[in-house]
């Protein structure tokens, strides 16, 4: 049976038994304590904490899920890949155990024809917690599975939470015997390797106190409401139904690995270190794939260093198989094509997902070949001292120039028998990043924590937002926060939260800035600062109450700026124009991954590869104009979430959306997308638009940022002043500054070309009279001479280097000062003959450095340093001459 063929089995008998089919959410995950979704349940969570109402009773899902945590293990073990999808079933205070087993057991173990799995009932066994009867009673008694078939385990096997106070409940888990081949009998108790967990079905019926993650907390009492959490991986149970020994041999996963054997020329099976790179280029490029499909792109923090990491491992990966050619382009069509069937929109996607793969792979070819080098020769010099830990300075280098990961470095290292200074690298990298993070978290609502203290203000129901219709609304004041607490009232002075029935003021989301305005009422004034949503329904405004005092259920009038919106409109509307040029003109890959935008301003990342040329960036700021001035109406409708899909409407990779969208049109077709914002009525009343920049924010990823309205207006107004300026001093039209200062750039060039070649003649007389001026000190040749003149350290060193060489076969050593900036620098230059007399150029320029109040150092030919006493260059290289003359005749 195949992979596609388990899920719609399992999604269409839960949803013929009253459950809502909802989509796989994004990896991305709409919750800041996540990077990346990692279970099933994770886009339940706030239906299971009671932050949010849920829109159902019963939902079923196949969820994308990725964790990455022990990604060394991938590959090592039978059932362990960093991308796998969870199915579950889930009940919100609707049926409890008395369904959700039957229902479990009912799926496993019916016929194939009538929709079920077909699993023979005497296969499975069951374990349940310590001291659940009733669950056991169920499976006893109802279900008729016999009492040496169920087990009973403790905490830490059969007791689930989140790790944290909140809800929590005792699990129940079915097994499959895979027989005898796989280890002795006697139940998950006695082998989990041969008894394979095949469903797990917690029931969340407790609420969790403090104390460790897994076991010994507090109790402290019942839910409200009890919820049913279950399902199983689908990977695991399509190796078992398959008759496959691993999860990387299933229907799916498979065909990537066998590819990846093809282009390497390695065969699976013949080897337990090439099966293992096998398997882990086959899980990492599907997990790749996956996340580049929800709109994650290589970066070198958070989301995107893991995508950076498990993609870059794969390459290695397969460079340690035997392949040295460019592979990621066929993994990947290999990978879209096993996994469309499950998720057609990656078909679709498959271009953009290419791109940034392949450009990935690119870029890591290059810092593989240079730092593969110079991993190599910092583990030979390791291997001659004593030691067989790599430096932590040299982990760093490879890091910061070479862009190895750590993770490379140490997985290199163990291969190469050494050991890295983790705690040496993990110091220069907290170097490197010595700056203040922003507190800007600090006032954001998104966090579990926030929301804690709203959620009886959510219990009273979601805010309205007026501000689609309205710049005014009346509203009553629902809760006062300061500082995470409840308060009654507030006076002149204070910062605090304010939670409104009802608000005109947009709440920052979707890219654009949160609304200006002011809350009034008779005798009170408050400043809005800020305005965020918390759990995507209550809007919190952060406010400075700059007169009279404010209480809990006082009536106010919410006021939006005027200006301040229609800047916004402007901006926002101008960013989904730009979007739409930039699909226009580079092609519809061209996605937006993030946008920012305030009144007058806006941003947009996207997709690509390259730079963008002048003329290109001219045609899709010309395209945005000509949307402008066609003046295309911007339509509003509201729809379901599929039908939006249908109609083509593009969303934003890794926003949750609920089931009824907004959809914004500029245009018609030519701008569909999902969007919350506040936009103009019609495409002129955004105004002029012009581009300002357009910039790399990392690999696949560009930037572009515009002014719009009046800012676009007062930007151009600037250029055209600078212009006539420009005009003016040059005296030539302005058409012609730029033929003008090109020939005054040329003349430039040729006069430094003409005073360079004075200034070699002039050194190199130089270079005459110090060679006449040297002394002798045993045989040895000297020059140790300033130069009167301020000069660069580079010329400095080529004189040096010039005295040197005129001395032939002759012993000779040069050190000359000289100022650069009002900064003595010091250069030392020794040939091959004065070298066999003992003398080394960088012990001359430790020399003179001390004495100028400096440092500086190099190789024994050739070394430069540089001192803050100018005064000292006499004495420093009469210091330099008596060293000399020690060092020649001890």
């Amino acid at each position: 049976m195949h992979s596609a063929d388990i899920s719609s089995r399992a999604l269409r008998f839960f949803e013929d038994r009253g459950h809502t089919v909802v989509p796989s959410a994004s990896l991305i995950a709409d919750d800041p304590t996540l990077l990346l979704i990692n279970a099933g349940m994770a886009p339940f969570k706030p239906y299971f904490l009671g932050e949010v109402p849920p829109p159902y009773s019963r939902a079923t899902s196949l969820q994308k899920c990725v964790r990455t945590v022990d990604i060394e293990e991938v590959g090592k073990t039978s059932r362990h890949g960093s991308f796998f999808q969870m199915f579950g079933n889930f009940s919100f205070g609707d049926y409890f155990k008395e369904k959700a087993i039957p229902y479990a057991w009912e799926f496993l173990t019916g016929s194939v024809a009538d929709g079920g799995l077909g699993l023979p009932e005497d296969k499975l066994w069951v374990t349940v917690y310590l001291d659940d009867d009733e669950a056991e009673q169920i499976w006893r008694n109802d279900i008729g599975v016999p009492a040496e078939r169920i087990q009973r385990l403790g905490m830490s096997e059969n007791y689930w939470s989140m790790g944290v106070p909140g809800p929590c409940g005792p699990c129940s888990e079915i097994c499959y015997d895979r027989g005898p081949a796989f280890g002795r009998d006697g139940g998950p108790v006695a082998n989990d390797e041969r008894y394979l967990e095949i469903w797990n079905l917690v029931f969340m019926q407790n609420i969790r106190g403090e104390g460790p993650a897994k076991e010994g907390y507090e109790i402290l009492g019942d839910l409200p409401s009890k919820n049913i959490d279950t399902g199983f991986g689908l990977e695991r149970m399509a190796a078992l139904l398959q008759d496959v020994p691993t999860i990387f041999d299933i229907d799916t996963t498979r065909q990537i690995l066998d590819l990846a054997a093809e282009l390497s020329g390695a065969k699976y099976g013949a080897s337990v270190k090439n099966d293992v790179a096998l398997r882990v280029v086959a899980d990492h490029i599907l997990t790749s794939v996956m996340l580049i499909g929800d709109g994650v792109t290589p970066s070198n923090d958070g989301r995107g260093y893991i995508l950076r990491r498990i993609l870059r491992r794969a390459v290695r990966m397969m460079r340690l198989l035997g392949s040295n050619d460019p592979v990621v382009h066929e993994l990947v069509a290999r990978a879209v094509q096993v996994m469309s069937p499950m998720y057609p929109e990656l078909a679709g996607e498959q271009k953009r997902i290419d791109r940034v793969a392949v450009a990935e792979e690119s870029a890591f070819s290059q810092t593989l070949k240079a730092g593969t080098a110079i991993f190599d020769l910092a583990a030979d010099e390791v291997r001659k001292g004593s030691s067989l830990i790599l430096p932590g300075d040299k982990a760093f280098q490879l890091h910061d120039t070479y862009g190895f990961p750590i993770d490379l470095t140490l997985e290199m290292a163990e291969e190469a028998g050494l050991s890295v200074d983790e705690t040496g690298f993990r110091k220069l990298m907290e170097e490197q990043r010595a700056r203040a993070k922003a507190d800007a978290a600090a006032r954001k609502m998104g966090g579990h924590g926030e929301t804690g203290v709203y959620r009886d203000l959510l219990a009273l129901g979601a805010t309205e937002f007026t501000g689609y219709q309205h710049l005014e609304s009346e509203a009553t004041i629902r809760g006062l926060v300061r500082e995470g607490e409840r308060i009654r009232a507030a006076g002149e002075g204070d910062i605090i939260e304010v939670v409104l029935d009802r608000t005109p003021l947009y709440a920052e989301s979707g890219g654009q800035e949160s609304d200006a305005g002011v809350i009034v009422a008779d005798d009170a004034e408050l400043e809005v600062l800020d305005v965020q949503k918390v759990a995507r329904k209550l809007w919190v405004h952060q406010v400075r109450v700059l007169r009279g005092e404010v209480a809990e259920g006082q009536n106010v009038l919410a006021k939006v700026d005027p200006e301040w919106r229609i800047g916004a409109r402007q901006a926002h509307s101008g960013t989904h124009i730009v979007h739409a040029a930039l699909r226009e003109v580079l092609g519809p890959t061209a996605l937006q991954s993030g946008s920012y935008n305030k009144p007058g301003y806006l941003r947009l990342d996207f997709s690509w590869t390259g730079g963008l040329s002048r003329e290109t960036r001219t045609e899709i700021e010309e395209v945005s104009n000509l949307a402008v001035r066609r003046d295309l109406p911007v339509a509003v409708e509201y729809m379901t979430l599929r039908k939006a899909r249908d109609l083509g409407a593009l969303a934003l990779f890794g926003e949750t959306y609920d089931e009824e969208v907004r959809v914004v049109e500029i245009g018609g077709e030519w701008s569909r997308e999902l969007c919350g914002g506040t936009h103009v009525a019609h495409s002129s009343q955004v105004g002029p638009l012009t581009l300002i920049a357009e910039s790399s924010i990392g690999s696949g990823l560009r930037r572009v940022e515009a002014y719009v309205g009046i800012e676009a207006y007062r930007f151009l107004a600037k250029e055209r002043a600078l212009a006539v300026s420009v005009s003016e001093i040059l005296q030539v039209p302005m058409a012609e500054i730029g033929d003008r200062v090109s020939g005054l750039l040329k003349q430039l060039r040729d006069a430094e070309k003409e005073v360079a070649r004075y200034r070699a003649a002039e050194l190199r007389q130089l270079a005459d009279e110090f060679v006449k001026r040297a002394s002798t000190a045993d045989g040895v040749s000297v020059v140790a001479e300033h130069l009167s003149e301020p000069t660069t350290t580079d010329e400095l060193r080529s004189l040096a280097i010039d005295v040197r060489d005129r001395f032939g076969d002759r012993p000779a050593a040069v050190t000359l000062t000289a100022l650069a900036n009002d900064k003595p620098i010091v250069v030392a230059a020794v040939n091959e003959p004065g070298r066999q007399h003992g003398l080394k150029a960088g012990d001359l320029v430790r020399t003179a450095a001390k004495v100028l109040k400096g440092g500086g150092g190099g190789k024994p030919d050739i070394a430069q340093g540089g001192g803050t006493d100018p005064l000292a260059t006499a004495d420093a290289l009469q210091e330099v001459r008596r060293t000399i003359g020690q060092t020649v005749s001890p």
